[in-house]
């Protein structure tokens, strides 16, 4: 099973993704690992329509498949960067999607209504 480790601020309670070694809302440095929700609902994403400069970007053997990056807000209240899996692009705008993956990058995928 894959989880998203963030951190909460023990004074405010400000939950962040990744891990951090400073709250950004009261600056706090009292904070505490916290396992995220696997869970959650597209907040905005963007379609990658063209392969990415290679390196970092490693093209799969079968080729280049347009792909959607976006952001999944969790209920947590924070929002995480993430790959989008689906069928068809037009199924993401507020889709709730699970986590399937977090290496090398967090990876969602749209849940199966």
């Amino acid at each position: 099973m894959c989880e998203l480790v963030g951190s909460r601020c023990a004074g405010c309670r400000t939950v962040a993704f990744p891990e951090a070694s400073g709250c950004r809302r009261c600056g706090g440095q009292e904070l505490v690992p916290v396992t995220l929700s696997g869970r959650g609902r597209v907040w905005g994403f963007t379609v990658q329509r063209f392969a990415p400069k290679s390196p970092p970007y490693v093209p799969p053997a079968e080729g280049f498949r347009p792909f959607a990056v976006g952001y999944v807000e969790l209920p947590e209240g924070v929002r995480v960067e993430a790959v989008l899996d689906c069928d068809d692009f037009a199924d993401l705008p507020g889709a709730d999607v699970t986590l399937v993956a977090t290496a090398p990058v967090p990876r969602f995928a749209v849940v199966a209504s």
